[in-house]
């Protein structure tokens, strides 16, 4: 009784031929494309360098009316001089 051992009628791509290879090897790259883009965002997210479209400015950012206001505040209160107040106004484009 020689026959083939333990052959159950499938080949190597569980019977489905070269379309089964296929497949397998197209998810296994969508799985790591995945893992890949994972990865990405998490580096991305955990250095601060997302997107932020549509938020809020940071605590510390200051607008350009702003900062015009303040730059004649201080110059009100003489904390610079009337050539450092206009070189601050050059600066900021006013």
């Amino acid at each position: 009784m020689m026959g083939r051992g333990y052959d159950y009628g499938y080949d190597m791509m569980g019977g489905y031929g070269w379309f089964g290879g296929l497949l397998v090897l197209l998810f296994g790259a969508l799985v790591i494309a995945g893992i890949v883009l994972i990865v990405i965002w998490a580096v991305r997210a955990s250095s601060g360098h997302g997107t932020t479209h549509g938020s809020a400015p940071p605590p510390g950012a200051v607008g350009h009316d702003e900062a015009v206001a303040i730059a004649k505040r201080r110059l009100a209160s003489g904390e610079i001089t009337k050539e450092q107040y206009d070189e601050l106004m050059r600066a900021l484009g006013s």
